[in-house]
C-alpha cells in the first residue's frame, strides 16, 4: 500500500510540477476531443485557454511587481512592524503536497464528484485539477493537529461537497452576467463565498437609498452610448495607482510610472479572459452537448473552471482593485491583526469576482460586501499563523522572514476552511454556528432554483 502511495505521490508531483497554464489546456484538449470536436477546433480552443491563462499569469506578475515597492514603502514610511508575514499561497500548496495524505484525497474527491453527478446531487463536473489542493489542505492539517487519518480524510470530502454545490449555484451568475452557459466557478476559496454574497445582495436591496446606488463599469449611459469616464477600467486602475502612489511617498516620476501601470492591468486582464472565455465556452457546450446526449438525466451539466473566464468583466478587476488600498487600511486599524497584506493582496480581484458578479456587477455594493471579508481574512490570517510557520517547516521549506511568522492574506484565511478546522476539533462556538451556515446555503440554493427555473 505505501509503494502505491508513493508511486502515486511522485506521479502527482511530476503532473503539477508543470504550469497551471500549461496543465489545463492539456486536460481540456483530452476532453474536447471525447466530447468530439474537430482536431483543428479543438487544439485551437486549447491554445486559446493556455494564451489567455498564461497572459493572466504574466499580468499578474508584472502587477505585483509594480505594487509590492508601493506596498514595501508604505509599510516602512510609517514604521510599521507586524510579527506575521503575508507571503502569499504557495506555502499552503506545498504544505499541501508534500503530505502523504493528498495522494489519497485526489481520487477520493474524484469519485466523489462522479457519485455525486451519477446520483444527480450535483450538475457540475470538478475539472479544475490544480484547485484540488484546496480541498487537500484543511485534510492535512486536521490530520497533522488530531493524528487521525479519518477525520482528515472526512474533512476534506466534507468541503469539497460544499464547493461543487455551491459551483452549481454559481453558474447561472455566469450565465446571466457574461453569457457563458454550461460554466460554474471551482476554487472554494471564490465560490465559498457565495453564500455570503448571496445574502448581503438581499440586505442591500431591503436597504432604502442605498438599493438605488449603482456603479457597474460595464454598462454604457445613454448619453453617449459609452462608458463614463469614472466607468473606464483604466481610469479607476490610474487612480488605485495614484492613490497607492500618494501612500507610499513616490515622485513625480514613480508615480506616473506605477499609475500607467496599473491602469494597463486593467486593459489587458480582460483581453486574456476573452481568450479563456471563448476557448473554455467551446469546449464546455461541446463536452455538455455529449453528455446530455448520452445520459438524459444530466442536461444543464457544468464544468467547473478557475476564475480566469470571470477577467473579462470589468467590475470584476474594477472591485479587486479599490479593495487592496481598503485592505491596507483594514490592517492598520482592526484589533487583533497581526499582518500587512501583500503577497496575496493582488489575488482579491479573484476572490472578489464571483461576489461582483452576484452583485449584478454593482461595484458599490461589491466593495461594501469585501469589508467583512477582508477583516476576517487578517484575523484567520493571523490567527492561524504559528499552525501555518510550523507546518511549512515541517514540509521542509525555507524562507528569510526575519525571524517572523507565516500566512497567507486570502487563502490562509478563508473562512469556510477556519469554520470547518475548529468544528473538527469539537469547538463550541464552531458548533454553534452550524445553524448560521445551514440556513446561508439553503437560501444561496433557494435563490439559484428561482434563477434556474
Amino acid at each position: 500500500m505505501q509503494t502505491v502511495i508513493s508511486g502515486l505521490s511522485l506521479a502527482l508531483d511530476t503532473f503539477f510540477s508543470f504550469k497551471a497554464y500549461v496543465i489545463l489546456p492539456v486536460f481540456m484538449l483530452i476532453l474536447a476531443l471525447v466530447a468530439r470536436m474537430r482536431l483543428k477546433e479543438a487544439l485551437f480552443a486549447s491554445i486559446k485557454i493556455g494564451v489567455g491563462f498564461a497572459g493572466v499569469f504574466a499580468v499578474f506578475s508584472f502587477f505585483v511587481a509594480q505594487i509590492s515597492p508601493a506596498i514595501e514603502a508604505i509599510i516602512r514610511i510609517r514604521g510599521l512592524d507586524y510579527p506575521v508575514v503575508d507571503v502569499g499561497w504557495p506555502p499552503l500548496a506545498a504544505i499541501t503536497w508534500s503530505s502523504p495524505l493528498t495522494p489519497l484525497l485526489i481520487p477520493l474527491i474524484m469519485l466523489l464528484n462522479l457519485g455525486m453527478l451519477v446520483t444527480r446531487t450535483t450538475k457540475t463536473l470538478y475539472i479544475d485539477l490544480w484547485n484540488y489542493w484546496h480541498f487537500a489542505l484543511i485534510g492535512v492539517l486536521i490530520q497533522n493537529v488530531t493524528g487521525n487519518i479519518f477525520l482528515g480524510i472526512a474533512v476534506s470530502l466534507l468541503i469539497a461537497v460544499y464547493t461543487i454545490k455551491n459551483a452549481d449555484w454559481s453558474a447561472p451568475y455566469i450565465k446571466r452576467e457574461l453569457g457563458l452557459e454550461g460554466l460554474a466557478i471551482s476554487p472554494v476559496s471564490v465560490v465559498g463565498l457565495l453564500p455570503y454574497a448571496v445574502a448581503m445582495n438581499s440586505v442591500f436591496d431591503s436597504i432604502p437609498g442605498l438599493r438605488r446606488l449603482n456603479w457597474n463599469p460595464s454598462k454604457k449611459t445613454a448619453a453617449n452610448n459609452g462608458p463614463h469616464l469614472l466607468q473606464e477600467p483604466m481610469v479607476i486602475g490610474m487612480l488605485v495607482g495614484l492613490l497607492m502612489s500618494l501612500l507610499a511617498g513616490y515622485d513625480l516620476k514613480a508615480t506616473l510610472e506605477t499609475s500607467i501601470s496599473i491602469a494597463a492591468v486593467m486593459f489587458l486582464l480582460p483581453q486574456c479572459g476573452s481568450l479563456i472565455g471563448d476557448g473554455m465556452g467551446a469546449v464546455s457546450l461541446a463536452f455538455k452537448l455529449l453528455v446530455e446526449k448520452r445520459f438524459t438525466t444530466m442536461r444543464g451539466l457544468s464544468i467547473a473552471v478557475d476564475t480566469g473566464i470571470l477577467m473579462t468583466h470589468p467590475s470584476v478587476i474594477a472591485t479587486g482593485l479599490i479593495l487592496m488600498p481598503v485592505s491596507l487600511f483594514i490592517a492598520l486599524i482592526i484589533p487583533g491583526n497581526r499582518v500587512i497584506p501583500l503577497g496575496d493582496l493582488p489575488n482579491l480581484i479573484s476572490i472578489m469576482s464571483l461576489t461582483t458578479l452576484i452583485m449584478g456587477g454593482n461595484v458599490l455594493r461589491a466593495v461594501l460586501a469585501g469589508i467583512p471579508v477582508i477583516a476576517t481574512f487578517l484575523l484567520i490570517a493571523s490567527d492561524l499563523a504559528p499552525l501555518y510557520t510550523s507546518q511549512a517547516i515541517a514540509a521542509g521549506m525555507d524562507f528569510d522572514t526575519g525571524g517572523r511568522q507565516i500566512t497567507a492574506f486570502t487563502d490562509g484565511g478563508n473562512q469556510v476552511r477556519y469554520w470547518l478546522y475548529w468544528l473538527f476539533q469539537g469547538n463550541w462556538i464552531a458548533i454553534a454556528a452550524i445553524p448560521v451556515v445551514a440556513a446561508l446555503l439553503w437560501f444561496a440554493w433557494k435563490k439559484y432554483r428561482k434563477m434556474a427555473q
